[in-house]
């Protein structure tokens, strides 16, 4: 069985052939080689080191890989309470189980955890999906985000500088307290209308309203640096992804991004 590693046109490695298809992302699609679940003309693959090129014949579980669909890129506000997985082991609701059935399988680009709410971006494109994760894309994740605590100027200074919490260690977050909701957008206003505002709130004891904007987006980054602080964050919401802003979205709401826009940003993004 030929592995033509060295055709950089028309071979790519099998993980990503995987992926642009739409039915794992690439980090999933290495594990499912790995396990021995994927055969490359008849023969089972192990190695994600392997490439293919789109004449191979790729099987995954038993089922030949048809070709590529169409990118597609959907904005979806998604509510507190639901997680970010296909499947759950504690039995808990997922986003992707109350999603349109007409989208199809999609995959999330980046996750939101289970209590934290607001702009989450889907795409049928795991190639896109991993792409998009990368802090090397330089987009900016923004976040509204209500903690319990006290805060000073030499924590958000911190924040801003990167640090290291519990052994990982967290890039630039910038940081700012903002004042009074009224004169944010509607969709802010009404996220905070949905708890009662208390203040600017600057000694212990206060809720707090920030604005955080990061590039890298870790598990439970925001929640594990202010815990680090001794302050706990009651709401999270996440504003924009990049280019693209959650706006009037509704709790639950899908839009898609048209072709236009979304290739007028990743061709000149990425």
């Amino acid at each position: 069985m030929k592995n033509p590693v060295g055709d950089f046109v028309t071979s790519e490695r099998l993980a990503k052939r995987i992926a642009r298809v739409g039915l794992c992302s690439r980090r999933e699609a290495e594990k499912w080689i790995a396990d021995g679940r994927i055969k490359v003309g008849g023969k089972v693959v192990t190695t994600p080191a392997f490439n293919v090129s789109e004449k191979d014949a790729v099987v995954v579980d038993g089922k030949l890989l048809q070709g590529k669909e169409a990118t597609r890129l959907w904005l979806y506000h998604k509510p507190a309470g639901l997680m970010v997985t296909h499947k759950d082991p504690q039995g808990r609701p997922t986003v992707f189980e109350s999603l349109p059935k007409e989208l199809g399988r999609v995959i999330s680009i980046g996750r939101l955890d289970l209590n934290s709410e607001g702009l989450l971006l889907l795409t049928n494109d795991g190639a896109l999906a991993r792409q998009l994760e990368l802090p090397s894309t330089g987009w900016i994740r923004r976040y509204r985000v209500r903690i319990y605590g006290g805060i000073t100027p030499s924590m958000l200074a911190k924040m801003k500088k990167g640090m290291t919490v519990n052994g990982t260690y967290y890039d630039s977050v910038e940081a700012s307290i903002n004042p009074h909701p009224n004169p944010l957008p509607k969709r802010e206003r009404e996220f905070f209308s949905s708890s009662p505002f208390q203040g600017e709130g600057r000694g212990e004891g206060k809720n707090i309203w920030l604005t955080v904007a990061l590039k890298e987006g870790k598990n439970r980054e925001i929640r594990n640096i202010f815990e680090h602080f001794g302050c706990k964050v009651s709401r999270l919401l996440r504003l924009s992804y990049g280019p693209f802003q959650l706006g009037s979205l509704g709790k639950g709401e899908v839009k898609e991004v048209s072709e236009k826009v979304f290739r007028s940003f990743v061709n000149s993004d990425l």
